[in-house]
Parts: structure tokens; C-alpha cells; sequence
């Protein structure tokens, strides 16, 4: 039995009449007044989503995850697979389905999308057999995406060669997989997005539109050391945060091995501080409080001294995940 599976909405249906399944769920809810779609087009799928909940999910976890799946196919219209594996290994062959639907309006009164829901949850014994059962349930002719979601285990996730292959993005939170997933050599690496990569779009945005009004020569004259001071809840994203910054650095101009970027944990509450140590009389600081949206800039590269606020946030998860997915 699996608790994310109860945990999560839709009405249980036999496997093998999932498409059946989805067209008569919409027939009733016509029926009885509700949102459905009146035509194909209502539901124009751009994309296949596979959801995989690994075994490190809570119930409560999966109901935000599927949220989120929820809001993003507001936004990119999909059809949405969702994972969820047994956490007892049973040597019994199983999988149970649910499906779930739901309608919303668009730009205008009278466009109004559906997005369509298949949950399967699946013993261990039924795990070679999971990856034929996903691919009936995908629209055919469109990019698949795979999110790979707490997975406990890099040698367990590698069991799904069809989706890791596949996968036109394999999507994965270095904030909450196993410590050799950064390392894995997972079958297309060219494929593999980090969400936590994803949602310091605007930390990275806000960084570089400060810095890039100073001539790139003098971000690393006399530059010795980079120091990224972060909270310990933002360790990933600071880790994350501390690659980007050598690699913006070095294409400035820094050789390689030039600049020593430490990454440390504080307690002092601040999000992020970041410190460049010059040998010469040039300064940069910034400091970011996500709990309060609020951060501030002091620099000076020999034209004076700078002071600037700004705001600091992190791109929330359904905007995370197209930023993962689509660039």
C-alpha cells in the first residue's frame, strides 16, 4: 500500500481502462454542470510530465508536489503521469491507478484549459514493468520531461532507462537527493537540470545586472578570494550559487584556479553574504534575506563608492520547474 498514492485525489481505476477511464470522468462532471472540456482543443497538450515520488515522500510532501504539478499545467497544459512506488518491496506484482482532471479558465472568458491527472502506484515486483505502463498513458508525437522527486537511491533511479533516455530535461532538487547524484553517471548528463539551479534565476539575475555595470577587468583586478557565507537551509542553493559565480568570473577574465570560492554555513539568519577580496582598494559585498525579500549591494572598483537595496526571492516551484524545463 502506498500512503502517497491514497494521500493524493482522483478516482481509482482498473489499469487497463485509464484512457476509457479519463473519458468518461469528463462525461460525468458535463453531466452534473461542472468544468469539462467541450472539445480536444481544450485540452491541448504541449508536453508529457512524468512525476516520480521516490520513497523519501511523505504523504503530506506528495499533496504539495501535486499542487504544484497542478499549477504549472495551468501554465504549460500537460499530461501528467505521477509515480508512486510502494514502500513495502512486496514480492506480490501490483499497480493501482487513479486519474483526476481539472478546468480552468485562460487569457480570455471563453479559453478554458483541462489538464489531465494518471496516478500509479506500483510494487517493487512491478517495477520492469511500470515504464510500459507510462508509456500508454503519454500523448504520443510530444517531449517528455521527467522529474525524479526525493529519491533515496541513484542505483534504484537508474532502473528507469526508458525515462532517463527519453527525457528531453531529467529534472532533480540537489537539495533533497542522495549525495552521489551530482556525481552519477546518468545515461544522457547533457539532459539532467537542477531545480535548485532553476530557482536562483533571480539571485543570479540581480547579481549580475549590479555587476555587469562594471567593466569585467576590474570585477577580478586584484581579486584573491570569493566567500559565500549562506544559512544552513540554503546550502544547495548557496553550493549552486558558488559554481555560477567561477564560472561568470572566469569569463571575465579569471584563470582557472585563480579565484578560491568557499562556501560556508552561518547562523547569523541571513539567507546569503557574499564577500570579494581584493588586494587592491576595490570592494563588493552583497547580503540577501530571503525571509524578508530584501538584500543590499556595497561596491566600490575605483569610482567610488556604491550602495544599493534590492529585493531577493527565489523563483517559487511550478515557475522553477519551466525554468528547469524549457531553457
Amino acid at each position: 500500500m502506498s500512503a502517497i498514492f491514497n494521500a493524493l485525489p482522483g478516482i481509482e481505476v482498473p489499469v487497463g481502462s485509464i484512457k476509457h477511464s479519463l473519458t468518461r470522468m469528463w462525461d460525468d462532471t458535463a453531466s452534473k454542470g461542472g468544468p469539462a472540456p467541450a472539445s480536444d482543443d481544450a485540452k491541448a497538450t504541449q508536453v508529457n510530465f512524468v512525476m516520480h515520488l521516490g520513497l523519501g515522500t511523505t504523504a503530506e510532501d506528495a499533496v504539495v508536489q501535486f499542487q504544484t504539478a497542478v499549477r504549472f499545467s495551468k501554465r504549460y497544459p500537460c499530461r501528467v503521469v505521477v509515480l508512486c512506488p510502494m514502500a513495502d518491496d512486496s514480492s506480490a506484482i501490483e499497480v493501482r491507478a487513479k486519474i483526476y482532471g481539472e478546468c480552468h479558465l485562460g487569457k480570455s472568458k471563453g479559453d478554458t484549459r483541462c489538464c489531465e491527472f494518471v496516478m500509479l502506484t506500483y510494487s517493487f515486483s512491478a517495477r520492469p514493468f511500470i515504464e510500459d505502463q507510462v508509456s500508454i498513458c503519454l500523448s504520443t508525437d510530444l517531449p517528455l520531461y521527467y522529474w525524479a522527486h526525493r529519491f533515496v537511491s541513484t542505483a534504484r533511479i537508474n532502473h528507469f532507462q526508458y525515462l532517463l533516455s527519453r527525457a528531453k530535461r531529467v529534472l532533480i532538487d540537489s537539495a533533497l537527493v542522495p549525495d552521489d547524484a551530482l556525481t552519477f553517471p546518468w545515461p544522457r548528463r547533457e539532459a539532467v537540470r537542477d531545480l535548485a539551479y532553476a530557482r536562483l534565476l533571480p539571485v543570479r539575475q540581480t547579481l549580475g545586472q549590479f555587476l555587469s555595470a562594471y567593466e569585467p577587468a576590474k570585477l577580478i583586478d586584484g581579486l584573491q578570494t570569493v566567500t559565500l557565507l549562506h544559512h544552513p537551509s540554503t546550502a544547495a542553493e548557496a553550493r549552486v550559487l558558488a559554481g555560477w559565480l567561477k564560472t561568470r568570473l572566469e569569463a571575465c577574465g579569471a584563470k582557472t584556479g585563480q579565484v578560491a570560492i568557499r562556501t560556508e554555513a552561518s547562523e547569523k539568519g541571513v539567507s546569503f553574504e557574499l564577500n570579494f577580496t581584493y588586494g587592491n582598494a576595490h570592494h563588493f559585498h552583497w547580503r540577501g534575506d530571503l525571509a524578508h525579500g530584501a538584500g543590499h549591494f556595497e561596491a566600490d572598483f575605483g569610482t567610488g563608492r556604491t550602495t544599493l537595496p534590492t529585493a531577493v526571492s527565489l523563483l517559487n516551484s511550478e515557475a522553477a520547474l519551466g525554468e528547469a524545463m524549457f531553457f
